[in-house]
């Protein structure tokens, strides 16, 4: 996959954001008449908050949801004034002003932060917006059924600002056949039913694809928009946004009955050739790989040997022919070899934490390869 280049890299992520845009508008027609949401949280799932949110941007979208202040207030001085930015997990008591201030959007998911915004807003001459969380059932985050009573008996709890959408979300959203999506849903509606007509939100990437008759008024995308599969079987329908290659530090011989790795947890049972590679842990690149995971050449599988350490890990390329790869070459751990769900079936967890382990000293590369949707802007 290429020799040492002008670069001094040892591992290259390209983010692929024409295909974000591309998942972006799957969603956003699957989703119609409701608007789409990205969420961007987690600096867009590992992959760069502001190069991500800066092509959905030029893509069209609007609002952007964050999990904290902090990452909604980086991205409020990256995108132009228009933009809305909503905080999942609501704000931390005496940060209220900050946000009012940035004209960020919280929401709201308990009866105190319901207040402590209305005080706010109180100042503020009714300017100020926010979106109201209710739990339905997955005991997270949001109202219980006793806070929406008690919305519901004194309006003026909400009066100062306006609510934009009351939320829930689902816990099984990529399971569409579980009855625990309908259970929820029947208590959102039961409990939203209480509350003056508010639109609402409540469909996920998974929901906003399996339920396209029903998709509330605000789809919140999440990791649909990175490529990952958003429901738990069958057919990926979004495109692949990353691809992650590694270089060689090293090739070399072993001989039969050597031990490779911390704790010689694998032994060579024939000559081989051993390939060290410069990823590992520190760059999110699961521990529990060691000895079940791979790297690809040329659709060629080369296994990992013995176990993943902090800066490297080792392949054996026993069946590669010697001229193939060497010091300074190119091995691809996701791409169009190995997918983000393969490498989490093998780790034994979900693509989400693949994506969002994914460590800073990986060399992130955006790739806009196609015009159009983005009309050659990013705003980074």
């Amino acid at each position: 996959m290429g020799r040492w280049g002008d670069e001094d890299v040892s591992a290259r992520l390209t983010v692929d954001l024409d295909a974000v845009v591309e998942n972006y508008r799957r969603i956003e027609s699957t989703s119609a008449p409701a608007a789409v949401a990205s969420v961007v949280k987690a600096n867009a799932y590992g992959l760069g908050a502001i190069a991500v949110s800066g092509a959905l941007y030029a893509a069209g979208c609007r609002r952007f949801f964050t999990a904290q202040l902090g990452e909604a207030l980086a991205l409020r001085n990256a995108l132009p004034d228009d933009a809305t930015f909503y905080v999942l997990n609501g704000l931390w008591p005496g940060t209220e002003i900050e946000a009012a201030q940035a004209g960020i959007v919280p929401v709201l998911n308990s009866l105190d932060q319901v207040r402590r915004w209305r005080r706010v807003a109180a100042s503020w001459g009714g300017r100020l917006s926010a979106i109201l969380q209710i739990d339905s059932g997955m005991s997270r985050l949001g109202l219980t059924r006793e806070d929406v009573r008690v919305l519901a008996g004194d309006p003026d709890l909400l009066s100062g600002f306006e609510v934009q959408f009351v939320m829930t979300h689902l816990a099984l959203a990529d399971t569409p056949g579980s009855c625990w999506n309908d259970i929820q849903l029947a208590t959102f509606e039961k409990l939203s039913n209480l509350l003056p007509a508010i639109p609402r939100s409540f469909a996920n990437s998974a929901a906003a694809l399996t339920r396209p008759q029903r998709p509330g008024d605000l789809v919140r995308a999440g990791i649909g928009l990175y490529g990952g599969q958003a429901i738990a079987s069958g057919p990926n329908p979004m495109r692949r946004v990353v691809d992650l290659s590694a270089r060689v530090l090293q090739v070399r011989d072993v001989p039969a009955n050597t031990g490779v790795g911390y704790g010689m947890t694998h032994v060579t049972r024939a000559p081989a050739r051993i390939a060290t590679i410069a990823v590992g842990y520190a760059d999110g690149w699961p521990r529990r790989l060691g000895g079940r995971g791979a790297a690809f050449l040329d659709g060629r599988r080369l296994p990992v040997v013995g176990r993943i350490s902090m800066d490297s890990m080792t392949l054996d390329v026993t069946d590669l022919p010697r001229s193939a790869l060497d010091a300074g070459d190119f091995v691809e751990l996701l791409g169009e070899n190995q997918s983000l769900e393969d490498v989490a079936a093998q780790a034994g967890t979900i693509s989400y934490e693949i994506l969002t382990n994914l460590g800073p000293r990986l060399d992130r590369t955006y790739a806009r390869y196609g015009a159009g949707p983005l009309d050659g802007r990013v705003y980074a």
